[in-house]
């Protein structure tokens, strides 16, 4: 068993990639093989296994999600933090908070296409965290 924690720092809003921070960490491990289980501390930004080839596949899902997770919507109550607040908290509960991805002799066993983001649904810029177990 082993945990870590990687800070990952955004530049604001939309899919941020951290595969090459994960595959370090688990290569570095004792366990040649497992699961390594991503887990973010935060409740307006989310995980996610995404495409990491063509960019043109994350721009289309942070629009996508920002036309169904408006801001300013006028049922928000939750508006103390921004406009972008509760918009982030509804789209954090509609994606994931924690990821799962096994490895073997080392390497994560990801697809060819396949990375991991960290998806910031605020418009700050700032340190995320997001602790790692196997």
């Amino acid at each position: 068993m082993a945990i870590g924690e990687i800070a990952i720092t955004v530049a604001g809003q939309g899919l941020h990639e951290f595969t090459d921070q994960v595959a370090g960490w688990v290569s570095r491990q004792i366990v040649g093989e497992g699961l390594c289980t991503l887990f973010i501390q935060h409740t307006s930004a989310s995980l996610l296994i995404q495409e990491n080839a063509d960019p043109s596949a994350r721009k289309d899902l942070e629009q996508w999600l920002n036309r169904l997770v408006p801001e300013g919507d006028r049922l928000y109550t939750h508006t103390l933090e921004g406009p972008d607040d509760m918009p982030a908290h509804i789209k954090a509960a509609l994606t994931a908070s924690s990821l799962s991805i096994p490895f073997k002799k080392g390497h994560l066993m990801l697809g060819t296409w396949q990375g991991i983001f960290l998806w910031e649904h605020r418009h700050h810029h700032g340190e995320r965290r997001v602790i790692l177990h196997i």
